[in-house]
This record gives structure tokens, sequence and C-alpha cells, in this order.
């Protein structure tokens, strides 16, 4: 087994469960529980899932990998992972393509907060979430200082953006508190004078810049998404969770990242799409909504553009 070189607390003492189209399956998986220096525990076929799982008298983390899987298959493997971490409190890592991500999503439902998504993994990134689940509940993780700070400057940004649409809120609400604002007789959100079109052509400029400075110098996927979604509204139309991802631009596994801690927030909220059970929609709350409009009236009051 490959010497392990990332310090990560609890890896030893974790049972990785590995599940694969075939034996031949999971070699980036595998690998990195061997970086990490974990083991697996088991090896299973994706076939037949939920009853091997069932068989299992641990609580392992269970690693679903469904590179290769058809959609019958991946949607049945995807379910049980879903049964198995709602109802036992495993902890599980489901790695997908991007093809993948709707139906992911769909099927996993309430679960999917509760589950590490992974799109099209790099070897950093399998380590990155095998390491946080297999310390969860084992003394946590010993990250590196600049993971520390990465992740820092990540929860940083997301309070930033619910701070600003917190306060926005607020102002609209003349001054009430946010539990207050369904009794309160404060006027209803000022709509200001925006369209579609004005809301696509401030994303199509923040992609241009990357046309002329290259890309992963402006990453802002909170408030790309924010836009995308609002830009929807307005149009009536829906946004399904693969196309939020793409319209984050930032690799897949951050944008899904970012999903789970916008809903996290109550900024976004998952809709199961009533005619195909295998995707699913993300669309701004009602509280993100208005604070959306009353941040384009402020702009228009302050004669500021929208950026």
């Amino acid at each position: 087994m490959a010497t392990p070189f990332y310090g990560f607390a609890g890896a030893r003492t974790t049972a990785f469960v590995l599940a694969t189209m075939d034996a031949a399956g999971g070699a980036a998986a595998q690998e990195a529980i061997a970086l990490m220096g974990g083991t697996v525990a088991a090896h299973v076929a994706l076939p037949g899932l939920h009853d091997a799982l069932d068989m299992v008298d641990s609580a392992p983390v269970i690693v679903l990998d469904l590179e290769g899987a058809p959609d019958d298959l991946a949607d049945e493997a995807v379910s049980a992972v879903a049964t198995f971490s709602a109802e036992r409190a495993w902890r599980s890592v489901v790695a997908m393509s991007v093809a993948q991500i709707d139906l992911v999503v769909a099927a996993l439902g309430e679960a999917t907060d509760a589950v590490h998504l992974l799109c099209a993994p790099d070897q950093a990134e399998w380590i990155s979430a095998l390491a946080i689940a297999g310390a969860k509940g084992a003394g946590g993780v010993r990250a590196s200082d600049e993971e520390r700070e990465h992740l820092a400057r990540l929860h940083a940004e997301v309070a930033r953006v619910a701070e600003l649409l917190a306060r926005l809120g607020e102002r609209g609400a003349a001054g009430g508190r946010a539990e207050d604002r369904h009794t309160t007789f404060a006027p209803a959100p000022t709509e200001a004078l925006v369209t579609p079109g004005t809301v696509r052509d401030v994303l199509r400029a923040r992609r241009l810049r990357d046309r002329f400075f290259g890309n992963g110098l402006f990453e802002d996927p909170a408030w790309d998404m924010l836009l995308d979604l609002f830009a929807a509204r307005l149009e009536g139309g829906r946004v399904s969770v693969s196309s939020l991802c793409i319209a984050a631009a930032v690799a897949p596994t951050t944008a899904l990242r970012w999903i789970g801690k916008l809903t996290a927030l109550r900024l976004l909220v998952r809709e199961p799409d009533a005619s195909d059970r295998r995707r699913a929609f993300v669309a701004l709350s009602d509280q993100a909504t208005a604070s959306m409009h009353r941040y384009v009236a402020a702009l228009a009051e302050a004669r500021l553009p929208l950026v």
C-alpha cells in the first residue's frame, strides 16, 4: 500500500465500501484511499447494491463510482445510497459524470445534502472527499494551512453573499425582523425595471473577462448562480442542476458544493420534475428573489449598474 502523506485523522480506522460497475472500476478511488492510508473493506458491483449494503453490519463510508453505469442502474444504486445514508446515517461519497448530475440529485432527494458529491473528480478532489467522510466522528481532518485558508475563503464568500441579501431584505421590510416578514404591514418588494436580457448581458460580460485574463481569476460561483436563476425567474423558465453547474463557471464538483451551501442558507430551493423523476430543478427561494429585486432597486436609486 502506498505511504499516506496527507496526514488525515481517522483514515486508517475507516472502512471504505467501494461500489463500481465491475471489479476493474474505481481505480482512482482506490488510489486515493491508498494514498490517504485507508483500506477498501469491500468492493461490490452496482447491480444488487441495496442487498449487498443491507448485509453490512458496521457503519462504513460508502463510495459510489458511477463511471460507465447506464441510467437505470445508476438511479437504482444512488437510491440505495440515499436509503442507507438516511436510515443508518452512513457517510457516503458519490462520483458522477456531468451527464449524470440531474439523475443523481433527483435520486438522492432529501438526502442530497448528506452525501458528498463529486463530478468528474481529479485525485485531489477524491482525497479531499474521502478524507472528510472518513474523518467525521474520528477527530476531524488535519488539513494543511493552504487547505484551511481555502475553506475559510469559501465560508467567508457564502457568509458575505448571505449577509448582503439578508441586509437588503431587512431594508425592504421596514426594519422588521426576518422572521416577522409574514406578519408585518411592510410594502411588497420594489421591483425595479430589470429584464432577463439585462441580467443575461451581465453574465455574458462576466464570462468575457475570462477571454482576456484567463479562466479561474474571477471565480464567483455564488453570484453567477444567483444571477442565472434570477434571469430564469424573470423569464418564467426553470433551471436544471446540471445547467446551473455550467452557469457557475467553475468545476462541477465545486458548483455542486456551492449549490448545497446556498440551499442550506435558504437562498435556493430544489424542485423535482413532476414529469421526469430523474431530473431536478433549482430555483431562487422567495426570500432570495425579493432580495434580488431590492438589490436592483437600490442600484437604480444609486444610479449604479448591475454587475
